[in-house]
């Protein structure tokens, strides 16, 4: 029990660069005095002391706001950074190193008892602030929940999941599209290598590549027509050869 209580307090000084010193974490953190109480609760939950279990996780969401049924199962060296409106069901799992922040729900969506309902997240995944993780299904090794996301179906390893329904945006996929758009010659924008929307992601990428599109399409008409291929009954009016995409009030919009 201590040797845990010494590695969520160093996980807490590692993660959070508020923190100043152990003694701060130990009597300044709800999210580790969540932990305490739920490996207690846990212990009694298992041995069928379930009344008893229930009534310490109980006291431990009236001192701490973080609510944590004594069946679920957590591992080592997580944390529950700020905490406040944290719920985590009967059957979630959680492996080690992970991180929650406040207001997340790890919830079922089934009434069966004795069922898988609650989510599963293996090692060093990340649980942005507000996210819902709606279901019994497996959230892969370091993977990333983008805040105030509802996730209802598996997140591969590694991926982030993003949005209301949640999208999944997998990792080489991004890394792929930034190469593919620097052989292009086209600028990636901080927003599409840094931002958490894929939606605004393609409408970007789909804005600048229209932008250099018309871009070429002008300087093929002015090359027919300086090498006078192009007849004025073909080649479409001035005004028709000029570019009027507005790329940059269009991202304005998007960003």
């Amino acid at each position: 029990m201590f040797r845990h209580l010494r590695e969520d307090i160093q996980v807490i000084l590692e993660r959070d660069p508020a923190a100043r010193s152990r003694w701060e974490v130990l009597t300044c953190y709800p999210g580790l005095h969540a932990l305490m109480l739920h490996r207690l609760a846990h212990g009694l939950w298992r041995r069928g002391w379930h009344w008893l279990g229930r009534w310490i996780s109980h006291w431990g969401r009236f001192l701490t706001g973080i609510e944590i049924h004594p069946g679920a199962s957590i591992g080592r060296r997580v944390f529950i950074d700020h905490g406040m409106g944290v719920v985590i069901g009967e059957t979630a799992e959680i492996g080690d190193d992970c991180t929650i922040y406040q207001g997340v729900t790890l919830g079922g969506t089934s009434l069966y008892k004795g069922a898988k309902r609650h989510p599963t997240l293996e090692a060093e995944v990340v649980v942005g602030a507000g996210a819902q993780v709606l279901g019994g299904f497996t959230v892969g090794q370091g993977a990333r929940i983008g805040s105030n996301a509802v996730v209802v179906k598996a997140v591969p390893a590694g991926a982030t999941a993003v949005g209301n329904p949640a999208r999944i945006m997998q990792k080489e996929a991004e890394l792929e599209r930034e190469a593919t758009a620097a052989r292009m010659g086209f600028s990636a924008y901080a927003v599409m290598q840094n931002g958490d929307d894929p939606q605004a992601k393609a409408i970007l990428g789909l804005i600048d590549h229209a932008a250099r599109l018309e871009h070429q399409i002008a300087l093929l008409w002015r090359e027919l027509e300086q090498r006078g291929v192009c007849p004025a009954e073909v080649c479409p009016p001035e005004a028709l050869r000029e570019e009027h995409f507005d790329k940059g009030e269009l991202e304005k919009l998007v960003k």
